[in-house]
């Protein structure tokens, strides 16, 4: 059995009541951020080390910094909750059980960055937490706390919008550029960059996207401070993040801890192991687009991006899918590459259809009908994918089926039927050919 240090705080009972989440020291954060100067919020979450939470883990600060100081045109702020990544389930936690963090959040990144007004983008199929995010939104507009109707807030002129916008039920909607075109009400078709959002985003107009669990990190930034928030976590990837647990395991769950826990620790000592004390046969960190890591390759692996990096996956967005020793590799991965199939948006052809293609060559392998050449077919079709899209779904799609081919190949191997040759099969029907190509067995 793992040890780890008990870092599990009692949870606050209602904290999504603003008059709760006011006495446990609620929207102090802002009061404080509002009167800095916004160059001094933006070093501040600069030390902090705050990496993107949303999957790309891009330094927060830096992000912040790209939108222009001044300029005649309205600055918009877009929060992306729309969370569809198979075994992402951290940001509908916030908008349940703390959503006001994620308010003071939004409003000293917009105070910081001189935004006119936000839109958080929510999951078109999570209906239940965006009528909570309403709600609590409607509280603090209540309370003064949001709304450009106001002549201050905290004795500071700077007053903005908030508003919640539901999304088109698209995991291509995730996509910064996609998740623009839909608040937009086009189709969520990626972008080209550049235009970086900053420079030409929602409407033509400066923009800055930003996950949901990145904004509610802010509130304690500004209370700790940024060299302080730094010490929290792995070196290069600072602070607490949101580890959402899930598959074969006994307590899965929502925990958040420092960033660079052991994975053994995660999964024996909060999530309590494997159902039956069966062995553990994969592992992907991230969410499902990330690569997977063996079973007999997790000791010692900590759950941060840089660690990550070096053994070929990535911490993504702290999705973690544990698989016992009985888990289908082959089943496992073709469920994957038909979720990318049926949402890649169509617009880059090596997606749409390379996407196709890998579903249909892993029915095959399933079904008994593929010969080893089909795997690296397979291998093939997912590297011509990788890199050659407008944006990441491509990546996420590739690297699952890459990852799982690298690490189970035997698993894929047993399902497939022996090579032959067009000289063996013409000598056995009485044909002549000089042919030295390998073919599927009929």
């Amino acid at each position: 059995m793992y040890t780890a240090p008990n870092l599990v705080l009692p949870r606050v009972e209602n904290l999504s009541s603003l008059d709760v989440y006011l006495k446990h020291g609620g929207f102090d954060a802002y009061r404080r951020a509002i009167h800095l100067s916004t160059d001094e919020v933006i070093d501040e979450v600069k030390r902090s080390g705050l990496r993107g939470r949303g999957g790309a883990c891009f330094p927060t600060g830096l992000k912040w910094s790209f939108m222009p100081k001044s300029t005649d045109k309205p600055k918009y702020l877009a929060i992306n909750g729309d969370e569809s990544e198979p075994g992402s389930f951290k940001d509908r936690q916030i908008f349940e059980y703390n959503p006001h963090q994620l308010i003071e959040g939004i409003l000293i990144a917009s105070y910081a960055m001189g935004i006119s007004k936000s839109f958080i983008y929510i999951r078109g199929e999570y209906h239940k937490w965006v009528r909570l995010m309403e709600d609590a939104l409607a509280e603090a507009y209540a309370k003064g706390y949001v709304g450009s109707g106001m002549k201050q807030t905290f004795g500071n002129d700077y007053t903005t919008d908030i508003v919640v916008h539901k999304g088109a039920g698209a995991y291509i909607c995730g996509e910064e550029t996609s998740l623009m075109s839909s608040l937009e009400g086009d189709r969520g078709y990626p972008r080209f960059k550049p235009p970086f959002p900053a420079n030409k985003g929602l409407w033509g107009m400066p923009t800055t996207i930003n996950n949901v669990e990145t904004l509610a990190a802010i509130p304690p930034i500004m209370m700790l401070g940024g060299d302080a928030y730094a010490q929290i976590g792995a070196k290069g990837h600072s602070g607490t993040i949101l580890y959402g647990v899930s598959g074969h395991i006994n307590n899965p769950a929502v925990f958040e801890l420092p960033t660079g826990l052991l994975l053994t620790d995660l999964i024996y000592n909060y999530c309590n192991g494997i159902p039956n004390n069966k062995r553990i046969k994969a592992v992907i960190p991230g969410g499902s687009s990330m690569p997977p890591l063996r079973g007999d390759e997790i000791e010692g692996v900590r759950l941060d991006e840089e660690s990550l990096k070096v053994l070929g996956t990535h911490i993504g967005t702290a999705g973690v899918m544990v698989m016992d020793e009985d888990t289908d590799i082959v089943a496992v991965t073709l469920r994957i590459a038909k979720f990318y199939h049926h949402e890649s948006c169509g617009q880059c052809t090596p997606c749409r259809e390379g996407c196709g293609w890998m579903e249909k060559i892993l029915h095959r392998i399933q079904d008994g009908d593929a010969t080893s050449g089909d795997i690296d077919l397979l291998y093939d079709v997912a590297s011509n994918i990788e890199g050659n899209t407008i944006c990441a779904l491509g990546d996420a799609a590739a690297w699952p089926v890459k990852g799982f081919i690298e690490k189970f190949r035997d698993e894929f191997e047993v399902l497939c039927k022996p090579q032959r040759s067009f000289v063996a099969l013409n000598v056995v029907h009485g044909k002549r050919s000089t042919a030295s190509t390998l073919v599927r067995q009929a």
